[in-house]
């Protein structure tokens, strides 16, 4: 085997073997208890948490676990759901999406980050339901979010999305600039028990299963 394939294999087994569930073509269902537990330790740092104010104002929700690794050849993979607010403290079902890709660098070991990306505008909704690519940074602007549960009300979005982000149990303040998160259309077709599309789930449509419900009930004072 060529020094290349070696290099490409030691990443596959790195990708396979650390990934957790999110990043190993998980069920939608185990997203979204992913989902819920990432809310959650999100809850536990009060001084870096995300603030109420940006989560009352805000349009939708993207939540997403992603492992980077790498030995020379660095590569990424993650997945999670993106959710849309549709009034009154009700919010959408879960509509699956995923980010991945490969560089070159020097980079030896892995690290898993949990993401938590704020959609502040209906573009930035929209740009979730057609279906296709979203380009962080690209299709829609982004900044990391301010942090601290005394932010004031009246503080007015920078970007279209805020990220959120956390490793190794601390705040991590690292951006999704420039990463490419896809719809993964078989997910929600398993999860919903037919095709449907993403405009469908976020516009509230389509209803989702009772296990949505634990979610539903995290955001629900929002």
């Amino acid at each position: 085997m060529k020094r290349p394939q070696i290099v490409a294999a030691a990443l596959l087994a790195a990708l396979t073997l650390l990934a957790p569930a999110a990043a190993r073509a998980a069920k939608l269902s185990e997203n979204v208890d992913q989902a819920v537990t990432i809310l959650e330790r999100f809850k536990e740092m009060p001084e870096k948490g995300i603030p109420d104010a940006v989560l009352r104002d805000a349009k939708g929700i993207a939540i997403l676990t992603v492992l980077k690794a790498g030995f020379v050849i660095s590569g990424e993979g993650g997945e999670g759901l993106v959710i849309a607010k549709l009034g009154k403290g009700r919010w959408s079902g879960p509509s699956a999406i995923g980010t991945g890709g490969a560089g070159f660098g020097f980079q030896v070991g892995a690290a898993v980050s949990e993401f938590v990306i704020i959609l502040n505008t209906d573009d930035a909704v929209k740009a979730f339901s057609h279906g296709g690519n979203v380009t962080i940074g690209g299709d829609i602007t982004a900044a990391i979010g301010p942090v601290g549960r005394n932010l004031g009300a009246d503080v007015m979005p920078v970007a279209a999305v805020y990220t959120y982000s956390r490793s190794q149990g601390l705040f991590a303040g690292v951006s999704l600039q420039g990463s490419v998160i896809a719809t993964r259309d078989d997910a929600n077709t398993e999860y919903y028990g037919r095709a449907v599309t993403p405009d469908a789930i976020l516009s509230g449509a389509v209803k989702p299963p009772a296990s949505a419900d634990k979610l539903d009930r995290v955001l629900a004072k929002y």
